[in-house]
């Protein structure tokens, strides 16, 4: 039983590896000078985050609110897509819910969005450090071996043994905020937030109980 356990947990794994590994290259063949990180893209895209994101996540991406989302450091190509996803677009309504970020996205141009990417991702994290340390231990299990027992994949499959995220898809996650990461994953769970790449978070977060997404973030939030 536990053989078939570990079999069917290596193949949901290889699956997720193979379909980021499909939609990279797609998004790269398709949008691969927009992701290209220039100076100019760096410039342009400070100017708006200290006009329109600052006062949320500060001005070089480092949140000092749990329930904002720390931006320095992050992919510039997650970043773009999901400010994209904020915005409501073709008379479409947005992919992503939030009010008050599709208020921030309503007057951008994609050009802007991509240059915000491109601004949060030369800016470096400030270290953290996980609060509860007994959390963290259980959520490092998880995360870096998930659960055998309900076929919960190690997260660490995607998002990298350091949480430093799989581009343009997979997010880093080292050092995020555990509030925002737990408001994530509950999202996720009850499809509140339902803009993943073939329907993947959904279907990983609906195998993890209430205690294994706090510890999870916990732990996420002290690895640097």
């Amino acid at each position: 039983m536990q053989g078939m356990r570990l079999v069917s947990h290596l193949v949901m794994l290889t699956a997720l590896l193979l379909s980021n590994q499909i939609f990279a290259e797609n998004l790269a063949r398709k949008n691969s000078s927009d992701n290209i990180i220039t100076n100019d893209k760096v410039s342009k895209g400070q100017k708006i985050a200290n006009r329109i994101c600052a006062g949320c996540h500060n001005p070089d991406g480092n949140s000092i609110i749990p329930s904002n989302p720390i931006l320095a450091g992050q992919h510039a190509e997650y970043i773009t897509k999901q400010l994209i996803n904020f915005k409501s677009q073709d008379n479409n309504p947005a992919q992503r819910k939030s009010s008050v970020m599709e208020a921030m996205v309503s007057p951008l141009s994609n050009e802007d969005m991509h240059n915000l990417g491109s601004y949060y991702a030369q800016q470096k994290p400030n270290p953290t450090a996980a609060k509860d340390m007994t959390l963290a231990k259980i959520g490092e299990k998880i995360y870096r071996g998930g659960n055998l027992d309900s076929n919960l994949p190690a997260c660490s499959g995607c998002h990298s043994p350091n949480g430093s995220g799989i581009p343009p898809h997979y997010p880093r996650l080292a050092g995020q905020h555990t509030e925002y990461t737990i408001t994530q994953l509950r999202a996720f769970r009850t499809e509140q937030r339902a803009n993943d790449i073939n329907s993947v978070m959904r279907g990983i977060v609906s195998r993890m109980s209430e205690k294994e997404i706090q510890a999870v973030a916990e732990f996420i939030s002290g690895l640097n």
